[in-house]
């Protein structure tokens, strides 16, 4: 099936009100406020995969302007990441653990309206046991279950406390390959989680590892049991670091089998789209990504 294929099934099945107005980049608010962000990828749903979208994929707005996008996509969970900003009005505000109280209230009422979640905080985390904590605690209070981040491997003993403490999970991600970066490839995440609990593992980017050479379903193959998160990304180049993205399924990933090796998997978490081509085509492109997933996983069976 091809990708106009995928995408008018997408709009037939459980995603025309959410994908039509992803078509205008508008989510409209009804007389009574913000309207609940309908489920655009019923199936995804079915086979456990809760969609989600980084927030870097909408990198050139600040986040309650990006949420508007994100749910127009039929989307409900969101990806947040520390450098980013929240609010066009008051640009020092980045979606990190240094929103101040009442800029988090009022950030859970403007999700809450929508039904949308921060189910994951891509953070800055590392050896700073304080500021660790403060990252443990921003999340716990915003409902948000994992974090996404590249820590030392002599950070982890104390991350995995906090882990347990907080019951909160966090996903080692991983960039492509440079001189002394452990990440980049599965052995290294994998020895990274060696003799940690299970609530630390991987947050797998399939793009990277395609930017580093690697096959993405054979890297799932290694990481299995230990997949924490997932970016869903595709790439135009095998090998290349400076790749560009490309939809879903039009890269060199083999994304047909890279969901169904998650689907082998028994895989069930957040399946957050990543998309780092920005173009005035961002919107439409970010519908073909979720559209594509959706009609995957129809296939296999969702």
């Amino acid at each position: 099936m091809g990708t106009w294929m995928d995408r008018r099934e997408f709009l037939r099945r459980g995603g025309r009100a959410a994908a039509g107005a992803a078509a205008a980049g508008l989510w409209g608010a009804g007389p009574g406020g913000p309207q609940q962000v309908p489920v655009g990828t019923p199936c995804a749903e079915k086979l456990g995969w809760k969609m989600a979208v980084q927030l870097y994929s909408y990198r050139r707005f600040p986040f309650y302007e990006a949420m508007e996008k994100i749910a127009a996509l039929g989307v409900r969970h969101v990806e947040i990441c520390f450098f980013l900003g929240l609010d066009r009005a008051r640009p020092k505000l980045k979606t990190n653990e240094d929103l101040p109280p009442d800029v988090r209230k009022e950030l859970k009422e403007k999700l809450g309206e929508r039904g949308m979640s921060l189910s994951a905080f891509y953070a800055d985390l590392g050896a700073d046991a304080g500021k660790a904590r403060r990252i443990f605690e921003f999340c716990k209070e915003m409902g948000t279950g994992v974090i996404v981040a590249e820590p030392p491997a002599s950070a982890l003993e104390m991350i995995d406390k906090l882990c347990e403490e907080y019951g909160i999970n966090v996903g080692i991600h991983n960039h492509p390959e440079k001189k002394g970066y452990a990440y980049w490839q599965p052995e290294g995440v994998l020895e990274a989680c060696k003799d940690r609990s299970r609530r630390i593992g991987g947050c797998c980017d399939t793009g990277h590892w395609v930017r580093s050479g690697l096959d993405p379903v054979e890297c799932l193959r290694k990481m299995e049991g230990r997949i924490i998160g997932l970016h869903l990304k595709d790439a135009a180049e095998m090998g290349n670091r400076k790749s560009k993205d490309t939809i879903l399924g039009e890269g060199k990933a083999n994304y047909r089998e890279v969901l169904r090796e998650l689907k082998r998997q028994g895989y069930k978490g957040l399946m957050t789209v990543e998309y780092e081509e920005d173009t005035p085509a961002l919107q439409d492109d970010m519908v073909k990504n979720v559209a594509f997933v959706e009609s995957v996983a129809r296939e296999l069976g969702g």
